[in-house]
């Protein structure tokens, strides 16, 4: 099943300049890129993004971090992506994170992890909608996905 995920590549990814090696890993995955937009997230917008944990005492040094740089946001396509992506992103603490996952080769420390990944189809439907506007989505056919996914 085809489903879309928001994915957003954290100011220490693209300040310590991994976000092509990161892109790289979700395209080799047969992973479709529909829109990819460079921004410094405004303090409103991130706390919306992170709502969830406002309440813990990490919240205002989670917003001050991703709002201190830019961030790669994406919407990324691919079947059963959701889960797919999170595997690939590894766990939220990279010394837990496996080797071959993008934090387990690139992250050091929980609060400097790399990655965000939607965890649910809910979560990715919402984080979509807050970070791009339905015509930033390019829906495109690339023309070797009968050599990445079979027929259903």
């Amino acid at each position: 099943m085809n489903e879309k995920s928001f994915v957003m590549l954290k100011p220490d990814a693209v300040l310590r300049r991994l976000t092509g090696k990161i892109l790289t890993r979700f395209e080799d995955r047969g992973l479709q890129i529909l829109a990819a937009k460079m921004m410094v997230i405004p303090r409103k917008q991130a706390e919306e993004h992170y709502a969830e944990h406002n309440t813990k005492p990490f919240f205002g040094d989670l917003v001050d971090y991703i709002t201190s740089g830019p961030v790669l946001a994406m919407v990324i396509e691919g079947d059963e992506c959701i889960n797919l992506i999170r595997k690939m992103v590894g766990a939220t603490n990279p010394k837990e994170a496996d080797l071959g996952t993008i934090r387990g080769d690139f992250a050091i420390q929980t609060g400097r992890n790399i990655v965000h990944a939607s965890d649910s189809p809910e979560s990715a439907e919402r984080e979509i909608a807050l970070f791009f506007k339905d015509d930033e989505i390019c829906e495109y056919q690339l023309p070797d996905q009968e050599m990445v996914y079979e027929e259903p």
